[in-house]
């Protein structure tokens, strides 16, 4: 554990020894609410009943946004110092979320015990109001002629839980469910929280990051009934706060091969825009949980659930997904590297002999690299052979280039389209469900600001092509500009970089689009990097 997370801990600690396991706060000796499924199975639904008897809805599918009470994060500060939990848990309701969050941690996120209790007397009471209003008016009925009633979103105790007697007092508060972060918890106290919350029918949201994280899952998963375990991935770090929206995506088969192809993932963090939302929701998940961007924006609760229930699988999120599971097993110490600039078949056997991750050809008017029409036709054969990633790299996307890019992907000739230096405004919808990524240049301006708003728009990952080699760092980093075997390992050493991105480093001299095979097995070779 590294700065954050460990003070996070032990003020936490220091707290509990002063104040006990309920900060101060008064519990009700007997929990006064029913337990309420959790990104529930269909099953689950058929078990649970409501005050009025009516039998519920059991075709629903175990899908849906948790949106967070949250008043402020170590990383942002204050988010909105002033929010009413039971106030906002209710707007949640309303704006169609399946679960609220509530954090309970008082010195770095400013929540507590108490905001718990008022959210899910609120949650209960906006449930038998609308049951009363859809009993009164037009009360809709299922296939059986039953009433489906509106059954209030289930509430989750989220916060930094470390021992097995806060399971008790979290299910006396009303919790449906509690969080569980593998990081922080050993495998016994994990598997034990686990089984406490199981028995009284609350589910456990195990968080998990880490190879290890997931032997705990394992653990957890082997003494608990899986209806009670939801899993979810955090693209925060706790210990530097940093974001990577694809770390969820590295972990969904591993959680798969534990829990079962129908395991109920919860992406966690980094998501602020409906369009975030979109992509998240298009990756697979049973679930979303968003704090910052719901507890500050008001506005956008309805349209951030809607943009993740309404997300359909695109090729870019598959794209996506098996990137993240290369990037885990191969990016360590060393980065990936992509040869562009690709224009003949002898230099494309040797990048992928020689281990290219990603190989791009140019489909862009005016470049001498352009591959574009009957060049590209003649490097079809030798294609089907390599291993690497095939990028189309496209500079104006309305032209006759880009589109030809866009047959072979959607073709699968081509594995995914490089908008280079293109706007995001300025794509068109059918090229932003292929698989791509941006390529920022000089004329995106600020490199900085740049990322920033790709990152809200939910794109995973973006190129920074920069002569000035001014480079932002606030994400995953993608690096080009200049790279060659003599700089590379420089390069790498100041910024660390997941990717980078090599074409005319690796020329023959004077002869633009023709690679040097000796520099090719040079930049390609893992001792370059070390």
């Amino acid at each position: 554990m590294n700065d954050i997370l460990t003070q996070i801990i032990e003020k936490r600690k220091t707290d509990i020894e002063r104040f006990g396991l309920n900060f101060g706060i008064k519990i009700p000796a007997e929990r006064q609410r029913p337990v309420h499924p959790f990104l529930p199975l269909p099953e689950q639904l058929a078990q649970s009943t409501t005050k009025s008897g009516i039998s519920p809805n059991t075709t629903s599918p175990a899908r849906g946004v948790i949106l967070e009470v949250k008043r402020a994060s170590p990383s942002k500060g204050d988010i909105a110092p002033n929010l009413d939990a039971p106030q906002t848990a209710l707007s949640y309701a309303k704006a169609g979320a399946a679960a609220i969050s509530c954090l309970t941690e008082q010195n770095y996120f400013k929540g507590s015990l108490k905001d718990l209790m008022e959210v899910c007397q609120a949650i209960d009471e906006f449930e038998k109001t609308q049951n009363i209003d859809a009993s009164a008016n037009s009360p809709q009925k299922d296939s059986t002629n039953n009433l489906q009633p509106v059954t209030a979103p289930a509430v989750l105790r989220k916060d930094f839980l470390l021992f097995p007697q806060e399971v008790e007092i979290s299910y006396k508060a009303g919790a449906d469910a509690i969080l569980l972060i593998a990081r922080i918890l050993e495998t016994d106290t994990i598997v034990q929280m686990a089984q406490l919350a199981a028995e009284y029918k609350m589910t456990s949201l195990v968080e998990i990051r880490s190879d290890d994280d997931m032997q705990k899952l394992s653990a957890v998963a082997a003494n608990v009934d899986k209806k009670y375990i939801v899993c979810g991935v955090n693209s925060r770090d706790l210990a530097t706060f940093k974001i990577d929206l694809l770390k969820p995506c590295a972990m969904l088969t591993k959680i798969r091969s534990v829990l079962g192809e129908d395991a109920r993932v919860v992406f966690e963090s980094g998501i602020r825009t409906p369009q975030a939302a979109d992509f998240a929701g298009s990756l697979g998940f049973s679930g979303m949980l968003l704090g910052e961007a719901a507890a500050k924006n008001p506005e956008l609760r309805t349209d951030l659930v809607k943009s993740f229930m309404e997300a359909k699988p695109t090729k870019n999120a598959e794209f996506w997904i098996d990137f993240a599971e290369l990037q885990s097993q191969k990016y360590a110490h060393n980065p990936l590297v992509k040869i562009c600039g690709l224009t003949n078949e002898d230099d494309i056997l040797l990048a992928d002999k020689f281990g290219a991750d990603f190989t791009g050809f140019i489909f862009a008017a005016g470049f001498s690299r352009n591959v574009y029409g009957e060049r590209f036709e003649k490097l079809l054969p030798v294609l089907k052979y390599i291993k690497a990633k095939k990028i189309a790299v496209i500079t104006e996307p309305d032209s006759p280039e880009a589109e030809s890019a866009a047959n072979y992907v959607e073709q699968g000739i081509l594995d995914c389209i490089q908008l280079h230096g293109i706007p995001y405004n300025k794509v068109p919808q059918k090229l932003l469900a292929l698989p791509h990524y941006f390529a920022l240049t000089e004329k995106n301006g600020d490199l900085e600001k740049a990322t920033e708003e790709l990152f809200l728009m939910g794109e995973p990952r973006f190129l920074q092509d920069s002569k000035l080699k001014n480079y932002s760092t606030n994400h995953k980093l993608w690096l080009a500009g200049g790279i060659t075997p003599e700089n590379a390992s420089d390069l790498i050493n100041q910024f660390q970089p997941e990717l980078i991105d090599v074409s005319s480093g690796v020329e023959i001299e004077n002869q633009t689009g023709i690679k040097d095979a000796s520099k090719l097995k040079k930049i390609l070779a893992k001792n370059i990097f070390c």
